[in-house]
């Protein structure tokens, strides 16, 4: 079942200072998530890590489960799959569209591939962070089959089913294919799944 504990931050930062701390707390939080993973990931290593009292911590976020989700949410509306969405993308290229995205996707992926297995993998179960997860996923995969459909080189029949298939295919496979213990080459995984993804949408 989801999990009910408060995720909440505590305090919004309003000052230059607070957000500094509230930066410095996030940071330390994802440097000591990737190298001990969530269960050993304590809120006594968060604040060591940047340099604050734990108290000065829970004045911002109640628990790790708050840490973590603020880090998830920061990564879901950071998602390159928006670049898929951005004004003019129905004029641009559908190859050079999907290649961007793609490399974007393997990027986000490789910068620090251990952090975000933790946060996907790991993360609690929380109603709030599934219905997140959920209205980013819905929201985009809107957007996208927008795109499809104003787009001159797309032929595919089910717009609104190839919006969801062209999400979880770049999502989930640069997710399992880059950070998984021996990654595939980067390089490779972008021009197949851009052939791919672009040979599918044509009709091809």
């Amino acid at each position: 079942m989801p999990r009910q504990t408060p995720i909440q931050p505590r305090k919004q930062p309003r000052q230059a200072r607070a957000e500094l701390t509230r930066r410095r707390i996030l940071d330390a939080a994802a440097h000591v998530f990737a190298e001990y993973g969530y269960a050993a990931g304590t809120t006594n290593r968060i604040a060591e890590q940047a340099g604050i009292s734990i108290g000065s911590l829970y004045q911002y976020y109640p628990n790790k489960d708050a840490l973590l989700l603020e880090l998830l949410s920061q990564h879901l509306d950071a998602s390159p799959m928006l670049a898929l969405t951005e004004n003019g993308s129905a004029q641009r290229d559908l190859e050079d569209m999907l290649r961007a995205t793609v490399r974007a996707s393997i990027d986000n992926h490789r910068h620090d591939p251990h952090l975000l297995q933790v946060m996907i993998e790991q993360a609690p179960r929380s109603g709030e962070l599934i219905a997140r997860m959920e209205t980013v996923q819905r929201e985009t995969a809107q957007r996208l089959e927008t795109v499809l459909r104003e787009h001159p080189e797309v032929r595919v029949a089910d717009v609104a089913t190839a919006a969801q298939l062209v999400l979880t295919t770049v999502e989930l496979s640069v997710h399992l294919l880059v950070a998984a213990p021996d990654p595939v080459d980067a390089s490779h995984l972008e021009t197949e799944m851009v052939a791919m993804l672009s040979g599918y949408l044509r009709g091809s």
